[in-house]
């Protein structure tokens, strides 16, 4: 038997109920109290970690991606568009750490496809729990992989010259309101995930709604460049808003109504793709 084996069924073994309770359990005619929403959607949320541990590849999208795209766009585009790197990394950093982010949330919409076709959801929707934590468990672990592709991120563009002005507070300021929205966003992919049959159908219509999204807003360049039926779009676009509230809160200053923006889209998200959502997990 091999360490990793070893390893896995020694994980499993101490997350099983002990025997001795299960008796005591069946003895007395008692049953254990029904868990909270908020403790079921933890443990949902633990679940998606320790799936990464075992197949720690998942990390790839979080890590390898991140860095490969800060990397290319910045020295591809750098003295073409600001005449230096230097110059180039302090508008565009912020504005690809929210577009990369944006990307990897469709792989929420994949895992629960996966999740599906392999009949695990038949199993959740006979426990006695809130009814949305299995979906809601599936966003809170995935807010953990985004935390990590910011820091990677944000490593990465301190390295090669990004200088946030401000500070600390302002990078926590602008990350979290990322992971708010991205948080909102995902709910989108949980109901691709729930309508379409196949892993590839979620991630070929993801693609189709991610890539206009995220390519036409100010990610890259400001809009006022564009001609005006475009930047009618580009100014109006969600992505741009948070890119332009992160952007805006890493240098230090208060983008209000960039940031009121931001959360409303991310409420608007949660309304009604999070409703669509459940009424097609009920009925799945």
């Amino acid at each position: 038997m091999s360490t990793a084996t070893t390893s896995k069924d020694l994980d499993l073994a101490l997350e099983a109920p002990k025997a001795d309770d299960l008796a005591a359990l069946l003895v007395t005619g008692t049953r254990p109290p029904r868990p909270s929403a908020l403790s079921a959607s933890l443990t949902f949320g633990w679940r998606a970690m320790l799936k990464i541990k075992h197949v720690p590849e998942q990390l790839f999208d979080v890590t390898a991606f991140p860095i490969m795209m800060v990397l290319m766009y910045t020295y591809l585009f750098g003295g073409a568009l600001a005449g230096s790197v230097s110059a180039y990394i302090q508008f565009l950093l912020p504005g690809i750490l929210v577009m990369s982010v944006v990307m990897i949330t469709m792989y929420t919409g994949v895992a629960v496809n996966t999740d599906i076709t392999k009949g695990v959801f038949d199993r959740f929707r006979t426990l006695p729990i809130w009814r949305p934590a299995p979906m809601v468990g599936y966003l809170l672990g995935d807010v953990v992989r985004y935390l990590l592709a910011s820091a990677v991120m944000l490593t990465v563009g301190v390295i090669i010259g990004y200088r946030p002005h401000g500070g600390p507070v302002g990078v926590v300021l602008g990350v979290a309101l990322l992971l708010v929205f991205s948080f909102a966003f995902s709910w989108v992919w949980t109901m691709f995930g729930l309508l379409l049959r196949t892993e590839k159908s979620v991630m070929g219509v993801s693609m189709m709604v991610i890539f206009p999204l995220t390519f036409l807003s100010n990610v890259f360049v400001d809009p006022k460049t564009m001609p005006g039926w475009l930047q009618a779009f580009v100014n109006n676009n969600p992505v741009t808003h948070v890119a332009t509230a992160v952007r805006e809160l890493m240098e230090g200053n208060w983008p209000a109504a960039d940031i009121a923006w931001s959360l409303g889209w991310g409420v608007l998200l949660v309304v009604v793709f999070g409703s669509v959502t459940m009424r097609l997990y009920n009925r799945k």
